[in-house]
Parts: C-alpha cells; sequence; structure tokens
C-alpha cells in the first residue's frame, strides 16, 4: 500500500475528482483549505486578501498499482494547468487499519 498525497489549486477540483473517479480511488481524506507556496514558481496560495488563491489537499491509501496510472494522470493534469498549481507524493505505508 502506498500514500498518495496530492496538493492543489482549487480551481482545478473537478479535474482531481475526475481523475480519482475514473481510476476508482474511492477512499481519501480531503482537507479542503490548504495554504502554500510554490517551491519554484508561481505565487502563494494563503486565502487572503493579498494571496488569495485556496488550494486543497487529498490524501489516500490506495493499492501499488494504482500509483503509477494516478501519477500520470496527474502529471497531464498539471502540464495542462501549470499556473494553477499540483503536486503530489507518495510514501509508503507500512501499517493500517
Amino acid at each position: 500500500m502506498k500514500a498518495l498525497f496530492i496538493s492543489y489549486n482549487q480551481a482545478i477540483t473537478e479535474r482531481i475528482e475526475a481523475m480519482l473517479n475514473r481510476l476508482e480511488i474511492r477512499g481519501y481524506t480531503l482537507f479542503p483549505l490548504t495554504h502554500g507556496r510554490g517551491s519554484f514558481t508561481g505565487e502563494p496560495h494563503m486565502a487572503n486578501h493579498t494571496w488569495p488563491a485556496m488550494n486543497s489537499t487529498i490524501i489516500a491509501v490506495v493499492d501499488d498499482a494504482k500509483i503509477a496510472p494516478a501519477m500520470e494522470a496527474l502529471r497531464e493534469i498539471d502540464k495542462d494547468t501549470q499556473l494553477q498549481g499540483l503536486r503530489a507524493f507518495v510514501w509508503d505505508v507500512t501499517e493500517s487499519m
């Protein structure tokens, strides 16, 4: 099992949800408002008057076989929406209940 962490501009929520549905990634936790700033480019997303953009973050624990298709789909979304901001990370899950 792997943990898939996705942080993205709320403007692309429908694309992220469609990807999760298409890949049958059903179980996840949504953090509807997260703040952040890109590593290299882009404006901060702080949900305030200076930096009004807002992020959401999803974490899902999924079978290993779903990671490669999910990451590829996320790369495509990021390529199409570079100015919006999207980051994804994968961690090993050593135990769950």
